[in-house]
């Protein structure tokens, strides 16, 4: 390709369009592309950073590069180094940064020693490098990220207690049974669950934590503390340079900004009025941008939306899986089939509505997770002659 096409991140989406085609990669991280999702897994000792380093991309990425004007008129990007880069389009990946709460004890962007988010490598290098069997740790947010976060903390030994402002955990994947059951798994763990928590601020002493204060009064020492109250996402770059800024970067059906020579996808752009801050639309977004960026008109190539499936694997002595698309929580007129096992920790949910379905849960038993995946993300009608129950069967009623 001839046209010089610069992406600015080199998270998910950023690497996946670059290993689609030659681009220069700007990766403000020193380390080379990397599977944010297996996070975990590293902080837990279970891989090392090497092993969740994404494929390599066509042109080598320029790391630490990390952009911080662009110019629309010459169509160049400035480093923080004063680098300049030209570009013919320009793709903003800029990824999502970590919501700080407000807290006592949190001022401006300097955390105190022991507190740290979980969204980098290096954030889980250096909570990797504090965490030893017996050491106390508090994780603030009881979504996907934090769940994720005490299992791996309490992995390593630590005594961990996970606070949750909301009614339950992971509450806006899962419905009430299925949030129990992940709370049964969560505490067998050794986690120690607070939901409709709220958490007021921290204790420090000589600049490092000690305490974390709840609104009820409560107190619980602390040596670390791990923020997991959810993303935004990450727009400053695309806002100063005028473009049209909602949630996210606002993009069309061709993933381009206001701005017809920029781009944005994953988790700062937001299309059809939707941010998705997960792996799977940001991998399909990109997919989509390589196909436009390549085509000789991009009017037989569209972006019509994700529908993304959350899945989760929490490890330990009794390894727990889960998944959910769509709607977990029915209207009024929806039909639903559910099955229980209890011996098992095994749940299984659809919520149909019409003659689609519209959303599920499973947790423990995943066997029909991609026939009723397939269903969803085809948004077909579901055959008149199967039973609802077949959904829930290991083949998703396919035989």
């Amino acid at each position: 390709m001839s046209t010089r096409i610069v992406v600015v991140g080199g998270g998910t989406a950023g690497a996946r369009l670059a290993q689609r085609l030659p681009v220069t990669l700007l990766g403000e991280e020193p380390h080379a592309p990397y599977n944010r999702v297996l996070l975990a897994d590293v902080l837990a000792g279970r891989y090392a950073p090497e092993v969740i380093a994404l494929p390599g991309t066509r042109e080598p990425a320029r790391l630490g590069a990390r952009a911080v004007r662009i110019d629309r008129a010459a169509r160049t990007v400035t480093c923080a180094d004063g680098t300049l880069v030209a570009y013919d389009r320009l793709v903003l990946a800029t990824g999502s940064n970590p919501v700080l709460p407000p807290l006592r004890g949190l001022r401006g962007a300097a955390l105190p020693a022991g507190v740290h988010p979980f969204r980098t490598l290096d954030d889980c290098l250096s909570l990797h490098a504090l965490v030893r069997p017996g050491v106390r740790a508090v994780v603030i947010g009881g979504g996907l990220l934090g769940v994720s976060a005490a299992r791996a903390l309490a992995e390593r030994g630590a005594d961990v207690v996970l606070t949750q402002q909301g009614e339950r955990l992971m509450e806006r994947q899962l419905d009430e049974h299925a949030s129990a059951l992940l709370r049964e798994h969560v505490e067998a763990l050794g986690v120690e669950v607070h939901t409709e928590c709220r958490v007021s601020g921290l204790r420090q002493r000589d600049g490092a934590v000690t305490a974390v204060e709840l609104a009820d009064g409560f107190v619980l020492d602390a040596q670390v503390v791990v923020l997991a109250c959810g993303v935004r996402p990450r727009v400053a770059l695309a806002r100063e340079a005028g473009l049209d800024v909602a949630t996210g970067i606002v993009v069309d059906d061709s993933l381009r900004t206001s701005d017809p020579y920029i781009h944005a996808i994953g988790d700062c752009a937001e299309h059809a009025g939707r941010v998705y801050g997960l792996a799977g639309p940001a991998l399909e977004q990109a997919d989509v941008l390589a196909d436009v960026l390549l085509a000789e008109t991009a009017a037989d190539v569209r972006y019509t939306g994700t529908r993304a499936l959350t899945r989760l694997t929490l490890r330990g002595s009794r390894p727990l899986d889960l998944a959910a698309f769509g709607e977990v929580t029915a209207r009024p007129g929806d039909d639903v089939v559910q099955l229980a096992d209890a011996t098992r920790s095994a749940y299984r949910k659809v919520v149909v509505r019409g003659d689609r379905l519209v959303g599920g849960v499973l947790l423990g038993d995943l066997a029909a997770v991609g026939a009723l995946a397939r269903a969803w993300e085809g948004d077909e009608a579901l055959p008149d002659e199967a039973p609802l129950l077949h959904l829930l069967t290991h083949d998703g009623g396919s035989s």
